[in-house]
């Protein structure tokens, strides 16, 4: 091979390197609106609504009972406390429950903090309703200060009969970083 093949080689092969770089990117950039989309065809990854809705009076159907369990994570990166004061409770869909969350800063400096929700099964997320609920805004945590934190909600009567355990889960994020660069 000689020199002038070499280098045509080499620069088919940076062009096939580059080209594989640019549809990577793409890729990446494309892959939330593709996930969001797919999460909205097959219910996955249940989002809930991020703003209170008004208390709708549903008749309490008495004669269902469903479970609904509480799931909380941390991000990686956030130096709290997050849990469930209850991981666990028997409900009966229409009526209205509050359940308390327990969160701590951990650190000396003032935590900026945004909770994020989501139901499984995916498709119980259209029948469970938040009233009033602590990831409806970021939190601000003061170095050290702990807080009690409600979450309201109701579960439609409507929901299918099949579903008998709804798990609501957060992860908290620290967001303080963020805000300082906004």
């Amino acid at each position: 091979m000689n020199n002038r093949q070499l280098k045509e080689k080499n620069a088919r092969l940076a062009r096939k390197l580059v080209l594989i770089a640019i549809a990577m990117f793409g890729f990446g950039y494309a892959l939330v609106p593709l996930y969001d989309v797919f999460c909205d065809i097959t219910g996955i990854n249940g989002k809930t609504g991020t703003q209170a809705v008004a208390d709708i009076h549903y008749k309490v159907d008495k004669s269902r009972e469903l479970t609904v369990e509480f799931v909380t994570a941390l991000n990686e990166s956030t130096p709290m406390q997050f849990k469930a004061i209850d991981h666990k409770i028997k409900i009966h869909p229409g009526g209205y429950y509050t359940v308390n969350f327990y969160a701590k800063n951990n650190t000396d400096r003032t935590l900026l903090a945004q909770a994020i929700p989501s139901i499984s099964p995916g498709a119980a997320a259209e029948y469970f309703h938040k009233t009033e609920c602590f990831c409806f805004s970021q939190q601000t945590f003061a170095g050290g200060e702990a807080k009690t934190m409600p979450v309201r909600f109701v579960v439609d009567p409507a929901l299918p009969e099949r579903y008998k355990t709804i798990t609501l889960a957060y992860t908290f994020f620290d967001i303080t970083e963020q805000s300082v660069n906004n």
